[in-house]
């Protein structure tokens, strides 16, 4: 059964299939939507609710103006465990018909870094704080307009008297090119008013810190994860909210955006088990044999082989999976180099695509797990391989960074040049991580966490770590000047240290080439990757 498509005039977009019962099916037309009792009454709460927010008034239409058209859109609601919770209308409009310079302008979305999300319910976790989520209601709705726009009148609801007028929007509405950034623009405006201000490393992170009452607000476009340093702050700032907003308070963090969020004494435990198996059953592979690795020990893939039948679904599921790389910092290597053939995706390349799947298939209850540990200390490690493209022969870096031991920031990419040599490899990769501290260092500073001991950067390349702090120019050092003396200024001011490590030790290894299975599984569980810590060790 269909779960999320849009109705207009001779369209319908399908978005998700899901197979469910007892639930009353999504309307083929707005006249059935109008004879199901369920649809209809979502329908006119959402209507009543855009008149009461004052989202237009009806005016004539103007004589060569564009009018901008609208949809309804109609979902199923579902909660964590995949019960209904409820059925869900909402008015659209069709972004596509607007004119840009005419009535669109600028745009923006409003979202968090995946790596602030991380350093934020670390820090919770270690600190003991309560998490709360929150969801706005009709948040796109709150958004004042400063261009002129006019739409046609919704389907199902025309006013009887002036069928022929138009909508001048006073508020902004979902599906509208700027609509993102006229809510965000509301929303900071007043959560700045009331004390908090704005992130400079994470536009979405609004702090609040007075005496001794820390908090801390991310928001996502209507979606909002707030933590505080008691429940009374909390509670006082959730209470806030809700005379400025219409909003729902979800209570505890437990699911948020497609991740499951578990505490416990110990800390918290986020998984995307859920998202996994939809994955798993848009590819048809939920009964797959399950493999030990994402990736095998060969050399990376070619361009080589027949073209895939089925180019979209490639691209469709090689796309989640990036997604699912949130949660599961062990499949990072293995969707990147999927992910190198987008444009052109080959039968090895599917392949390879099938072997993650297999391997998410038999770690479906994996998850990343975030310890109520000490958060003094940040620790990056990486690794570069050496010309490791057939097609290319760029090199592959990857890297990782702990805070305590929190996993907070991964990577695996292939670099933008080529490498002549190991070293100038392993010095990108150093300076990549480095930049990467420095980012989290600052973000920590801000977040009222500052860091008073050196960050350690490990590195497996004796010749990178003489190139971090001996002045030594050569017709090689030439190549990477500037990451030279990035990284060289940053340890002769303490505030970074280049180690070694052996090889056999580095867990960046997993973010840049394929491992025998018994290292992957040690680097892996290094990398706080695990099922939850509740379950017996026999059973993970």
């Amino acid at each position: 059964m269909v779960t999320r498509f849009r109705v207009g005039t001779n369209r319908l977009v399908e978005r998700l299939t899901l197979h469910v019962s007892s639930v009353s099916p999504l309307p083929r037309s707005y006249r059935e939507a109008f004879n199901d009792v369920n649809w209809h009454s979502a329908m006119r709460g959402e209507y009543n609710a855009l008149i009461k927010n004052s989202t237009w008034t009806l005016v004539p239409r103007p004589p060569d103006v564009n009018v901008v058209r609208c949809m309804w859109l109609f979902r199923h609601k579902y909660l964590a465990d995949g019960t209904l919770s409820r059925y869900k209308t909402r008015l659209v409009a069709n972004g596509s018909t607007q004119l840009e310079g005419v009535d669109a302008d600028e745009t923006f979305s409003p979202i968090f870094k995946p790596e602030t999300i991380c350093t934020v319910l670390s820090l919770a976790a270690s600190r003991h704080w309560p998490v709360h989520q929150l969801d706005v209601k009709n948040a796109f709705l709150h958004g004042n307009l400063s261009e002129t726009v006019y739409m046609h009148q919704p389907p199902g609801f025309q006013d009887s008297t002036h069928p022929d007028y138009v909508c001048l929007l006073q508020r902004s509405i979902y599906e509208l090119k700027h609509a993102p950034r006229a809510w965000f623009q509301r929303f900071a405006s007043y959560i700045t008013r009331v004390g908090f201000h704005h992130s400079r490393c994470d536009s979405s992170l609004f702090i609040f810190h007075q005496g001794k009452d820390t908090a801390y607000l991310l928001l996502y476009v209507d979606d909002i994860v707030l933590t505080a340093s008691s429940s009374d702050l909390l509670h006082r700032i959730i209470s806030s909210l809700h005379q400025e907003f219409a909003m729902t308070n979800l209570g505890s963090l437990n699911y948020f955006l497609g991740i499951s969020v578990t505490r416990d004494s110990s800390g918290m435990f986020l998984s995307q088990m859920k998202y996994a198996v939809e994955i798993l059953e848009r590819a048809g592979m939920v009964h797959c044999n399950p493999s030990r690795t994402p990736v095998d020990t060969e050399s990376k893939l070619g361009t080589t082989g027949d073209v895939v039948s089925d180019p979209t679904l490639y691209r469709s599921l090689a796309g989640s999976l990036q997604y699912l790389t949130f949660t599961r910092p062990d499949i990072s290597y293995a969707v990147q180099q999927v992910f190198l053939h987008m444009h052109d995706p080959r039968e090895p390349h599917f392949s390879a695509l099938k072997r993650i799947l297999r391997y998410v298939c038999g770690t479906l209850d994996y998850g990343l797990q975030l310890f109520s540990s000490s958060t003094t200390d940040l620790v990056a490690y990486l690794d570069a391989d050496w010309a490791g493209c057939p097609t290319t022969r760029r090199s592959t870096s990857g890297y990782c960074v702990f805070l305590g031991n929190n996993l907070l920031s991964w990577s695996a990419k292939r670099q933008p040049t080529l490498s002549r040599s190991s070293a100038e490899a392993e010095y990108r990769g150093v300076a990549n991580a480095v930049a990467e501290t420095c980012w989290l260092r600052d973000l920590l500073r801000e977040l009222h966490t500052p860091l008073s001991s050196a960050t350690l950067v490990y590195c497996d390349n004796v010749s990178a770590i003489y190139l971090s702090s001996n002045p030594v120019q050569h017709q090689r050092t030439k190549h990477i000047e500037i990451d030279i003396h990035f990284v060289r200024d940053l340890v002769a001011t303490s505030q970074v240290r280049v180690l070694h490590v052996p090889s056999r030790y580095q867990f960046a290894d997993i973010f840049t080439k394929g491992l025998p299975t018994a290292l992957f599984e040690e680097f892996h569980s290094s990398l706080s990757v695990r099922c939850p810590l509740a379950q017996t060790a026999w059973e993970c």
